[in-house]
């Protein structure tokens, strides 16, 4: 689609005063410096229905106080979503038109949009005009049902709090998953992609988001019915095929939290360059309920039937085949198996 058409519909200009510092410096850039050259755009990339319409009302309180934190440094361009996946073409078009950054305002269902539109057909995606050198930053302001993936950085839940952070404007690499099924068409993930009863578990709470929190419950217990446990087969960094006996869950984290706040990977780290995999094996419905606490504090990694890996790839696919063996990343409905993940090393800039 032509940038002409896209500017008008997805791009409101916020206040125009001071100039951002654009150093060339990609780690711990500040975002308050000065410079002669003229303000970058901010895209702030909403979705006004998140949380059931919360997203929507708590951003227009929000952004007067972006305007006054943040418009002296740049133009702020709010950018409202009207569908699924629109986050990941408004974020395409913003980085092509040299956008300095796009922040994702809801749940980590936008972020995890905002993140796909970094990538297009498998590459990153550049600038027309500034080139493969210029690096938009990812930004995110947690006003969603779930906010995961700030968790791990032991963000508060706080927008007010996101701002701040921006407004300070440190910056980091992050690394971010990469998953593609059978037809090899790739995906991307910032936090968790899992397999099977969690998986399953994260298909239906995406019914009942309407409840909160609340949607994670109702998720596992419509999850539960019928399930059983499977024999999978694995092959970690191209290596031989492995076999794993009555997986419940499989787990593959760039981020440590998933499910609105379980713990599930627990020494997954964004930006150490691996993916880290946890597998629950003959897991039972009252195993769950005994063990809860140790699947949200991340202490469940300790018990006998649970195996962790940190890996760069891991090829996932059934012993037997069923073909419903579900797959999510980022609470995200990918499909069923097989599947393939890999890690980018410090493939995105993020505001830190």
């Amino acid at each position: 689609m032509a940038t002409a058409m896209l500017r008008p519909s997805f791009f409101a200009r916020g206040d125009q005063s001071s100039a951002l510092d654009l150093s060339s410096d990609r780690v711990s850039r500040n975002a308050g410096g000065s410079s002669s050259r003229s303000k970058r755009d901010f895209v702030f990339v909403v979705n006004p229905k998140g949380a059931n319409g919360r997203t929507g009302r708590e951003w227009k309180k929000l952004l007067p106080f972006i305007r006054e934190r943040l418009g002296p440094q740049c133009n702020i361009c709010e950018s409202m979503t009207s569908g699924p996946f629109h986050a990941v073409d408004i974020t395409r078009e913003a980085i092509r038109e040299g956008a300095e950054a796009v922040i994702a305002v809801g749940g980590d269902g936008t972020l995890h949009e905002v993140v796909n539109g970094f990538f297009w057909a498998g590459n990153p995606v550049t600038s027309v005009d500034l080139g493969p050198e210029h690096s938009t930053t990812l930004g995110l302001i947690p006003l969603g049902t779930g906010s995961d993936f700030a968790r791990t950085f032991g963000w508060k839940n706080d927008p007010y709090d996101a701002v701040e952070r921006i407004a300070r404007g440190l910056r980091s690499k992050i690394d971010v998953g990469v998953i593609s099924g059978s037809s090899g068409e790739k995906h991307f993930f910032i936090n968790v992609a899992d397999i099977h009863l969690s998986a399953k578990a994260g298909y239906y709470a995406s019914k009942y988001k309407r409840f909160g929190n609340l949607c994670y419950v109702i998720g596992a217990l419509r999850a539960f019915i019928g399930h059983n446990n499977w024999d999978l087969k694995i092959k970690v960094d191209d290596g031989e095929w492995e076999v794993c006996n009555k997986v419940t869950a499989l787990c593959i984290g760039n981020a440590k939290f998933f499910g609105g706040g379980m713990k599930i990977t627990p020494t997954a780290d964004p930006s150490n360059g691996n993916l880290e995999v946890v597998i629950l094996q003959d897991f039972k419905w009252y195993d769950f309920v005994l063990k809860l606490h140790k699947l949200y504090n991340g202490s469940h990694i300790s018990e006998k039937n649970v195996y962790t890996r940190s890996v760069k790839s891991i090829e996932i696919a059934e012993v037997t085949s069923r073909g419903d063996i579900f797959v999510q990343s980022d609470g995200e409905h990918f499909g069923f198996l097989p599947a393939k993940c890999l890690i980018l090393p410090a493939a995105i800039e993020i505001f830190t």
